[in-house]
């Protein structure tokens, strides 16, 4: 898909990634020191420019880090930059603490933020107007005399351009004159719309042309992508962001939306361009050190950034992607999914079926469609349970079960002491022999789980890899039912070549999960043990 001009084609831009340091600020993310290496290896190893590893005067982690990262080379030429802030009032450069921690980490870039909005100089820092600027520039100069690169964050800058101009630009002027040869131009409270950030970033490029000029967006708005792209289209050249949009509060501008835009959408060039492919393993790579659940709505990189639903949709992409894509999924390492729902029609059918091996007419196709309809309509959901979906397929063309289960029971029991233990028991039919096992659990459906697996693992040891990862209920009719609301069970197993998902729905939770389950378990026959169950 031809990229358009945007003023941007053919233009460098350096990115430098803050997932270490200002993504680590998004509340529930939290990265140990080896995460923060592997983490810094894997962006340097991507295609980024310059990594900021933390804050070495702020906590001991980020020392640490920068002391064992001293021993490493990044891959790719990819550079390290430590974060801090200007001196403190009343104190020299060659005194202040988190300047030495700066030096100490021994980086060949150093970023420093200062206040921008006189707001934040006179009610956060105390000090005057003046003495705000002599801080700036003699902790720039500071630096600079000890032969470092010296970025400059200029905190809260839009807003301060905003309220006072003239005094927002003195401070920026007050770096340059330090010694910084990036100013980079922050929406810190993220508030910004894309046509303030557009007009200063334009006027700052204009006023400082011996400076390259960035961009820090926050997405307190939802506008950190957009304010981004609006100042880089005014002639900013360096980009700050994290993967995946980490950051304090709602979050900072998303590289993972950002560079591809800039690649597929301006013609931009970017050190990154050349493994555009692997954004999506980097973004889930993220996502797992920082022990997150990715984002299924994520642009580009997410399981439905390119999932198609509605039949006319899929009728079309099937003749024609360009119809419902905007850009080609593997471009960035994603891939084209199909649902099915009680809104789909038979080429979403045909396309999922093809993707599970199994070749229908459209004719053949009909009697799975109207099942999947009634199904839905009892609370079943197969767009997020594929496993269920190929049982049910085949099924309805005479493919037999590995296994059936004939009978079963769980209860919970407790005593005068509060102390309460769940217990089931199952039958369960393979191949005309019969097993009956008891088992014990936390709760009913766990002590459900545990008999199935004592059961089946008899018939099929090979079961003893697969475990249960997730499992989730949603009560689907709400209040006016009551306890007999119908409830859907979805569930997620995993084995070490894989994960799966399967649904199951009744008014009764455990019949819910057991259908869940059994689909789990003989899915896991099918396809993990080619032959069983023919």
């Amino acid at each position: 898909m031809a990229a358009s001009n945007g003023g941007l084609a053919g233009i460098r831009i350096e990115v430098l990634d803050t997932t270490l340091r200002d993504g680590t600020q998004a509340e529930g993310v939290d990265l140990s020191v080896r995460d923060k290496v592997t983490v810094a290896e894997a962006l340097a190893g991507f295609g980024i420019d310059l990594i900021e590893g933390g804050w070495p005067g702020s906590n001991p982690r980020d020392a640490e880090f920068f002391g064992l990262m001293r021993e490493r080379a990044l891959p790719g030429g990819a550079r390290l930059t430590a974060f801090g802030a200007t001196r403190r009032k009343d104190l020299l450069p060659e005194d202040d603490p988190s300047l030495a921690a700066l030096m100490e980490s021994l980086t060949p870039v150093i970023t420093i933020f200062g206040k921008s909005w006189t707001l934040h100089v006179t009610d956060a820092l105390g000090v005057s107007l003046e003495e705000n600027l002599v801080m700036i520039r003699e902790s720039v100069s500071f630096l600079r005399a000890a032969g470092r690169r010296v970025i400059y964050d200029a905190e809260h800058f839009f807003d301060g351009y905003a309220d006072d101009a003239a005094y927002a630009m003195a401070t920026l002027g007050a770096a340059a004159e330090g010694g910084a040869d990036t100013l980079v131009l922050a929406d810190t409270n993220g508030g910004r719309l894309p046509e303030e950030v557009f007009t200063a970033t334009r006027q700052v490029v204009a006023r400082f042309p011996r400076q390259v000029i960035g961009v820090h967006a926050h997405n307190d708005a939802g506008l950190a992508v957009a304010n981004s792209l609006a100042a880089l289209r005014a002639g900013a050249r360096h980009l700050q962001g994290t993967i995946n949009g980490y950051g304090e509060r709602a979050g900072n501008a998303s590289l993972t939306s950002l560079i591809p835009a800039l690649v597929l959408k301006y013609g931009a060039d970017l050190k990154a361009a050349e493994n555009l492919e692997k954004l999506r393993e980097l973004a889930h790579f993220v996502d797992e050190r920082a022990n997150q659940h990715p984002d299924k709505r994520a642009p580009y990189v997410g399981d439905a950034a390119f999932a198609h639903k509605g039949g006319v949709h899929v009728s079309a992409v099937l003749k024609n992607p360009r119809t419902y894509e905007h850009v080609e999924p593997e471009r960035v390492g994603n891939r084209r999914r199909f649902l099915v729902s009680d809104l789909s029609g038979r080429s979403n059918l045909l396309a999922k079926l093809a993707e599970a091996g199994i070749g229908l007419s459209r004719d053949e196709a009909s009697p799975l469609l109207d099942e999947v309809k009634a199904l839905e309509r009892d609370g079943y959901a197969f767009e997020a349970a594929d496993a269920s979906f190929f049982l049910l397929a085949r099924r309805l063309r005479g493919g037999g079960e590995p296994f059936t289960v004939s009978a079963f029971k769980s209860w919970t029991s407790g005593d005068a002491h509060g102390r309460w233990q769940a217990e089931a028991t199952i039958q369960v039919e393979v191949g005309g022999r019969s097993v009956h096992t008891a088992a014990w659990g936390e709760g009913p459906v766990g002590a459900l789980d545990n008999a199935l697996r004592k059961a089946l693992l008899d018939f099929f040891p090979e079961l003893a890899e697969v475990r249960l990862a997730d499992y989730k209920v949603r009560v689907l009719e709400g209040q006016q039912a009551g306890t007999a609301s119908a409830v859907r069970v979805l569930v997620e197993m995993e084995h070490p070549a894989g994960r799966w998902n399967t649904v199951g729905a009744s008014a009764n939770v455990l019949e819910a999960s057991l259908k869940a389950l059994t689909d789990g378990y003989a899915y896991a026959l099918l396809k993990l043990t080619p032959g069983t169950g023919s």
